[in-house]
């Protein structure tokens, strides 16, 4: 792993002394000044990092940069070194009930802002409330999502959606509903379909009012297929 090396070598690359970039990433000079010796930073902040430089989870962590040209790091730098099949992106953090069994996390509106920065604490994500649904296979992960507009119809407003985590993007068939996860547009609830040859996603709402558009596959965290919904009150 070269995370402290290659987080010396951006760091400098960017001109930036380690109490510029400590402040702009929002830390003590002295915890940057950790990493910068190899101490290990929460994943969250790892993800903060790999943001701010614009490089990927794997090329922050699994790439000597320092050994590139001035070209492959460019390319690194413009998100093509993503790994466009969402298979190595991480792992997926999950809470358990007392036996062991996953849990159905739910995601209210109100908590949508605070997943797309803290999906991968395991703290955040115990503090979302659960349920379960005895009918569903379980061979898969599930989160539920509420939804907001009515791009989605005949699902309104308001309404839980159901989801199945996707591990390799390569695996959803076009037009399948999907939650998906953005760094940029946070939570959205639209029918995917596949682009991966230029690296995008294209978006299509059901309410044919919503005009479609493409996200670059660098801007997705997670993809969750839709298995069912439901549209009762959560207080």
């Amino acid at each position: 792993m070269f995370f402290a090396e290659n987080l010396r070598f951006l760091r400098k690359r960017k001109n930036k002394s380690q109490v510029a970039l400590a402040a702009e990433l929002e830390i003590t000079r002295t915890t940057l000044s950790g990493y910068e010796r190899n101490v290990q930073p929460p994943f969250k902040t790892l993800i903060k990092i790999a943001n701010y430089f614009n490089v990927s989870l794997d090329a922050l962590i699994k790439y000597r940069l320092t050994a590139l040209s001035e070209f492959q790091l460019s390319q690194i730098e413009k998100g093509f070194d993503v790994d466009i099949t969402g298979n190595r992106l991480r792992l997926l953090t999950i809470s358990v009930d007392n036996n062991g069994n996953e849990n159905i996390e739910m995601v209210p509106v109100k908590a949508q802002a605070g997943y797309t920065n803290s999906y991968g604490d395991l703290d955040f994500i115990a503090s979302l409330p659960k349920f379960k649904l005895p009918f569903l296979s379980e061979n898969k992960t599930y989160r539920t999502f509420q939804i907001e507009g009515d791009s989605m119809l005949p699902i309104k407003a308001g309404s839980w959606v159901t989801c199945s985590y996707t591990e390799n993007w390569e695996e959803i068939k076009d037009g399948k509903a999907c939650i998906v996860v953005t760094k940029d547009d946070g939570i959205v609830f639209k029918l995917l379909y596949k682009r991966l040859s230029n690296r995008r996603f294209l978006l299509v709402s059901s309410n044919r009012n919503y005009s479609p558009y493409e996200i670059p596959v660098a801007n997705v965290l997670e993809i969750w297929q839709f298995e069912t919904y439901n549209g009762f009150d959560f207080g």
